[in-house]
């Protein structure tokens, strides 16, 4: 399954914000067992930076941005996705582009803790929460 993280939950788990890190950590933990493929759009990346950066410090938001480029894989952005994103209804462009990436890069979930954002999406979204409690177990040695 290819499921795309939006950038809230993706923070959740970096800040480690209560009670909302767990599920994410065990999200991430599915991802790098190889039971889910993760996926961050391209453009959240220098988000991610930015907002940890000015929550912590700057050596932990290297470090954040680091972990991701080495661990999900991303999505890319092109004008393709972005005309796309314009071109839908709603009136959250970034949660319109998350969609428009979702689909481009062939995404089966949407992860949010926003559904409401993303209720036009015609992808499936779902909260960290309800994708760990379907999550198959981890692979046995």
């Amino acid at each position: 399954m290819k499921v795309l993280l939006d950038t809230s939950v993706l923070l959740d788990l970096l800040l480690n914000r209560s009670p909302w890190a767990a599920d994410m950590a065990a999200v991430w933990n599915a991802h790098r067992q190889g039971r889910i493929e993760a996926f961050l759009a391209a453009f959240a990346v220098p988000t991610v930076f930015y907002i940890i950066r000015r929550q912590t410090d700057l050596a932990t938001a290297q470090t954040a941005v680091a972990d991701c480029l080495a661990t999900l894989h991303i999505a890319p952005v092109d004008k393709t996705a972005l005309l796309a994103a314009q071109a839908m209804p709603g009136s959250d462009f970034e949660d319109n582009l998350q969609i428009a990436c979702a689909i481009h890069a062939g995404m089966d979930l949407i992860l949010t803790r926003d559904p409401k954002g993303f209720a036009h999406s015609p992808l499936p979204v779902s909260t960290p929460a309800d994708l760990v409690a379907r999550l198959p177990g981890p692979p046995t040695p």
